[in-house]
């Protein structure tokens, strides 16, 4: 069962504009310009919609999902890019393994945006400082900002993230929740498209505290089964728990060093404590791995990757510390080091059967 929701403190972090920042991390001259992510515009002719865009462009009216001719249109200076989704994949691997390191639950939601239980902080003082150094680890490591949302519920949280971007961090403490969700529009709460808020509007249902003074009955008599979550939801009431989906896919770490380093005996010290971190966190959750990755970045955010499958599964950390010093050696050129990793996958359950050799030998 959940914990009693007063004690939960849980985070939302949400990107700020993804796509178009890891565009403009990678283009810094594109800096302060209205940059547009999705389909070629083809000067206002072209078919396709908006992925995303900066800031900058959404001064002008565009938004996700808009036509790209009609982006053109409200402004032809934008600069338009086709989508990279490898680029934006591997971001948001590295980012997500940041988070990873602050709760062992935690639960991606897309691939810019995740959930985190932070309740062993046990004060919301404390996870205000902890909001802000993710944010500073982020920014460090990826040279992108976020937006962090802290409450008692998966439902505060998100709302919150959305409430100050970008870069912002808003706090909800359980005994703010009623008043700061009431002059909300009632299409904030997550779930409430346009089609179910402009059903409420027709019915006079504009902000979130018109929704608090419906009945839940006719809540669900009008959207079924959503009618009773929006109901609680309307009161900051979500007793979800932050879990990982099904099949995990893999659990890693990266360190990134105040500045530049060449010593590789302390490259050695971070991946013996990687490997320590990473091990730990696999045989609690009762996996054995096959693959393990290294990742080194130079400056630049020059990366070399490089990943070495085993016979077999395994769970000895000392087999897993091995491999990954061997693929460092392989993959390492002689040049200053901004950060590493490691990543193991390939996982399978601890209990699932493993013929050993032991047991060909018992064999009469």
């Amino acid at each position: 069962m959940p914990e009693d929701e007063d004690q939960r403190i849980i985070f939302h972090i949400d990107m700020d504009s993804f796509y178009a920042s890891v565009e403009v991390r990678e283009r810094p001259e594109l800096t302060g310009k209205p940059v547009v992510i999705g389909a070629d515009p083809k000067e206002g002719h072209g078919r396709g919609v908006v992925s995303t865009c900066s800031y900058e462009a959404r001064a002008f009216g565009i938004r996700s999902a808009m036509p790209i001719s009609n982006a053109y249109r409200k402004c032809p200076e934008c600069v338009f890019l086709p989508v990279n989704m490898p680029l934006y994949s591997k971001v948001s691997e590295n980012v997500m393994e940041i988070l990873r390191q602050h709760s062992e639950k935690f639960r991606q939601v897309s691939i810019d945006e995740a959930y985190l239980d932070m309740s062993h902080l046990e004060d919301y003082k404390t996870a205000e400082i902890v909001g802000y150094r993710i944010k500073e680890q982020i920014k460090e490591e990826e040279k992108i900002t976020c937006s962090v949302g802290i409450g008692p519920s998966m439902v505060i949280a998100k709302i919150s993230s959305d409430y100050n971007k970008p870069d912002g961090l808003t706090i909800v403490k359980p005994e703010d929740v009623m008043n700061f969700l009431a002059p909300m529009p009632a299409g904030k709460i997550p779930g409430i498209g346009r089609k179910s808020a402009a059903k409420l509007e027709k019915n006079g249902i504009i902000t979130i505290a018109d929704l608090r003074k419906c009945d839940v009955q006719s809540l669900i008599s009008a959207f079924g089964r959503h009618g009773e979550a929006m109901y609680w939801m309307a009161r900051g009431t979500d007793n979800r728990e932050v879990r990982e989906r099904e099949g995990r896919k893999s659990i890693g770490r990266q360190t990134t060093y105040e500045e530049d380093v060449t010593d590789t005996a302390v490259i050695m010290e971070s991946i013996n404590r990687i490997c320590r971190d990473i091990h730990r966190r696999m045989s609690k959750q009762g996996y054995r791995c096959r693959t393990i990755t290294v990742k080194i970045r130079y400056s630049g955010f020059i990366d070399r990757t490089r990943s070495k499958s085993l016979s077999r599964h395994t769970e000895n950390l000392s087999e897993i510390m091995n491999t990954a010093e061997k693929i460092f050696e392989e993959l390492y050129e002689n040049k200053p080091v901004r950060s590493f990793g490691v990543t193991i996958s390939g996982f399978e359950n601890r209990d699932s059967h493993q013929t050993g050799l032991n047991e060909f030998l018992s064999v009469k």
